[in-house]
């Protein structure tokens, strides 16, 4: 686990266009490339990230996520391609960059044996700066203080990734990268985990998280690039992205079964889920007002009953199937 930063004055949330002065992107990655044999875990990857966001960096495991990570913080060593955190060049000044950021890489690991405060007491002694009067906040921070006392080897995998963001904040960085912080919380403790980040980010601290779960992303992250086979498939705002997503409509009628077999024949839609009260059907992008029509007036002459049919929020993993099923029509 690398935790290490600074006390340098923290930045204004703001957005930058590509083409803004270096220095502007907290992480700034360009034909990155990491080799393991024959094997590209990165390959040639671009990756602007704004400073006082919150970047997802998405994809299934093994899609090379934790390499680039690794790669980043000068745990591995690039083949090709140029770095800087947050306008430092990295590995070149590696010290310098590193003395910003807090990070989690694969999952924290402390000493077991000893107590949550005891270990942060280590880490911030290996800081020095006054790192051990961030002891305290850090731990009230991530709600970890009732807890501080005990043994880690008591603790949850939920509680150890609290720690493990404690420890990032004892030396009060500017830029925050964790690797799949919300990996074996329950549903109460990824809430937590989305709070922590977002109050990060209000700060003007920047938070680079890699998931593969795509849902917790969008309801955390700002921005997001999709990775897959060590390449960058897409990248912006979430925003922007689901926009192209096509359309979802949510379908209310008498006969869900029936009404989904109405529209198979011939497909009428991407994708057609019944739900209890009807369906949910997952259309082309610039589609929507013809093929709602058509939508009616097969179930209608089917003899189902129509309710409703209204556009839904297209989701990030709408996005993501939309578009890798078009990668696997251009293969």
């Amino acid at each position: 686990m690398t935790t290490i930063s600074d006390h340098s004055e923290r930045p204004e949330p703001r957005t930058r266009e590509p083409g803004s002065r270096t220095g502007d992107w907290a992480v700034e990655v360009h034909g990155l490339t990491k080799r393991f044999g024959t094997r590209a875990a990165v390959d040639n990857v671009d990756l602007l990230i704004p400073r006082g966001s919150a970047f997802g960096y998405l994809g299934p495991n093994g899609a090379g996520k934790t390499t680039l990570i690794r790669t980043l913080l000068g745990l591995t060593k690039a083949d090709s391609g140029s770095m800087s955190l947050l306008g430092v060049p990295v590995p070149a000044q590696r010290g310098k960059a590193l003395a910003q950021v807090g990070a989690i890489v694969d999952e924290p690991r402390f000493h077991s044996h000893l107590t949550g405060r005891e270990n942060l007491k280590v880490l911030a002694a290996a800081r020095g700066a006054g790192a051990g009067k961030q002891i305290g906040p850090a731990l009230d921070r991530t709600r970890m203080t009732q807890r501080a006392d005990d043994k880690v080897s008591s603790y949850s995998m939920g509680m150890r990734q609290r720690l493990g963001l404690a420890a990032c904040l004892l030396a009060d960085p500017q830029l925050l990268i964790l690797d799949e912080p919300m990996n074996g919380l329950d549903p109460a403790g990824i809430h937590e985990m989305r709070d922590m980040i977002r109050s990060l980010t209000d700060e003007g601290r920047t938070v680079m998280l890699s998931s593969h779960l795509l849902d917790e992303v969008e309801r955390t992250c700002d921005q997001v690039a999709i990775v897959d086979h060590g390449m960058v498939i897409r990248q912006g705002s979430i925003e922007e992205l689901t926009g192209g997503a096509g359309v979802v409509l949510e379908v209310n009628c008498s006969d869900p079964p029936a009404a989904a077999r109405a529209l198979q024949n011939p497909a009428i839609a991407s994708k057609i889920t019944v739900t209890e009260d009807g369906l949910t059907v997952n259309l082309a992008a610039g589609s929507a007002r013809e093929h709602t029509a058509e939508i009616n007036r097969r179930l209608v002459g089917a003899g189902i009953g129509v309710y409703s049919i209204r556009p839904a929020h297209a989701t990030l993993e709408d996005w993501f199937l939309s578009v890798t099923s078009r990668l696997g029509e251009e293969q």
